[in-house]
């Protein structure tokens, strides 16, 4: 059956005026359902089962977790929080501010996440009051559209408009164009060209850019080797589909053999110089566009590609980082179990480094770093062009959410105005309201000179 676009958002529309006006533990009651039966273990095996069986890409048993992890992850950031109705009041400027929903949302989904994205910005748009139609990727459809199919019979459970969620089962890039200029709002997790296509369409948007997480290792850790699994663990998660994957560590060189040797114990292969260049071929074979076969692929297959021997225990690849920018793509965002290596002895020298690779690949994204010098950590959130530094753990189970950090629960990455998006944080139910404010009247005063300029007037005078 072909999608109408048009009478697809005809019935979010009717949904989401039904819906806008429920009181909080209504609205609550709803997000609670749709969770519910997201979470449940037997669906998640269909989703997951389905993703991977679709993309060709990923882990299922990390699909698996990650889509409960996810789900009761956004259901925990939630928890408590008002989005119905007067949301905060103060007193002392006579301010009362009241929460509204935006309408209905377009929410394009990637392919490295077709069932979780839709969860947790599902819950989201739920939490405020929002009807949500999906636009799925065309590799995956299947699995996108049965994630919205469980939350739609969840609704229907419980009596709530089951058309506040909906999804293209046929999907094309005409369709979410359309669906883009129909709808009032957009929510689009994808790279740079996407970008560009969400924003064309003319509405508000919440869109993301690309990673290239660069994971600093300096002398002052303690345990080299727990660190290295850290990293092993986060780099191997679902094939290194995940966009806060780490794609380099940056060692320093005082522990850099040590670390090497701990990364190889936790299944690391380093590639020769010869090898580096069979895989650099294997990877972008016309030297610019990245073989879209060994995208999120285990590290022995994208060996075996290549035509590189390695022991069937390697769970990931390592190569030495040359040079940076369009000329070594190693450099960049590599979408798989591929890590590039740099050595540093000078901070501020591997800072301005870091500074061109974010400017070639993932500016505003994300960073990590392995320290015991908080002096460290601060210089590099000051310098650093990125929403978020993720400190001492494995960067894919902290960035986007994880039961050891506290960063939002999401797969919707914001890298504000470095990578034009409208926002650097995680993406959740905080940036799917507008917000009334009454004013009422308060004692007047205006202040004095003393009060604004006081500083200034003591030490250069009126003058």
């Amino acid at each position: 059956m072909e999608d109408d676009i048009k009478e697809m958002y005809a019935k979010a529309k009717k949904a989401f005026e039904e819906y806008q006006y429920w009181p909080q533990e209504r609205v609550d009651e709803v997000v609670q359902a749709v969770g519910w039966i997201w979470q449940k273990e037997e669906v998640r095996k269909v989703l997951a089962r389905t993703a991977v069986d679709e993309s060709g890409i990923g882990v299922y048993e990390d699909k698996l977790a990650k889509i409960r992890t996810k789900t009761l992850g956004t259901l925990w950031d939630q928890r408590g929080v008002k989005t119905c109705d007067l949301v905060e009041e103060d007193k002392v400027r006579g301010i009362r501010k009241y929460a509204k929903p935006i309408g209905v949302v377009a929410d394009v989904v990637p392919c490295t996440n077709p069932e979780s994205t839709i969860c947790c910005i599902g819950l989201s748009t739920l939490k405020t009051r929002n009807a949500m139609i999906v636009s799925p990727h065309p590799r995956t459809q299947k699995s996108s559209y049965l994630t919205v199919e469980y939350g739609r019979e969840a609704l229907k459970k419980i009596g709530a408009p089951v058309d506040l969620l909906q999804c293209i089962k046929n999907t094309s890039q005409a369709k979410t164009q359309e669906l883009m200029a129909y709808c009032d709002f957009a929510v689009a997790t994808g790279g740079a060209a996407l970008v560009k296509v969400v924003y064309a369409a003319g509405k508000p948007a919440q869109t993301v850019g690309a990673g290239n997480v660069v994971s600093f290792v300096d002398e002052t850790v303690p345990d080299l080797q727990a660190t290295a699994r850290k990293i092993m663990l986060s780099k191997i998660a679902n094939n290194a589909a995940s966009c806060s994957s780490e794609n380099a560590v940056a060692l320093h060189a005082s522990i850099y053999d040590k670390m090497i040797e701990c990364l190889k114990k936790e299944g690391g292969y380093l590639c020769s110089t010869a090898e580096r260049e069979t895989l650099r071929k294997c990877m972008w074979p016309d030297g610019k566009t990245l073989n879209r076969d060994i995208v999120a692929h285990s590290a022995k297959f994208i060996a075996d590609l290549a035509g590189i021997k390695v022991p069937e225990t390697t769970k990931f690849l390592m190569v030495i980082g040359e040079k940076i920018g369009r000329e070594d793509r190693f450099s960049g965002e590599k979408i798989s179990p591929v890590l590039t290596v740099w050595k540093w002895s000078d901070f501020d020298e591997m800072l301005d480094r870091l500074e061109k690779i974010l400017e070639f690949s993932g500016k505003g994204h994300s960073v990590s770093i392995h320290t015991e010098l908080d002096e460290r950590r601060v210089k590099l959130a000051l310098r650093a062009k990125v929403g978020r530094v993720v400190c001492n753990m494995g960067h894919t189970a902290a960035n986007s959410g994880g039961w050891g950090s506290g960063l939002t629960f999401t797969d919707t990455l914001g890298c504000g105005t470095w990578a034009g998006n409208i926002t650097s944080e995680n993406v959740n139910w905080q940036h799917f309201l507008n917000y009334t404010q009454v004013s009422m009247p308060i004692k007047e005063h205006i202040p004095a000179d003393e009060e604004l300029f006081g500083d200034y007037l003591k030490k250069w005078g009126k003058d």
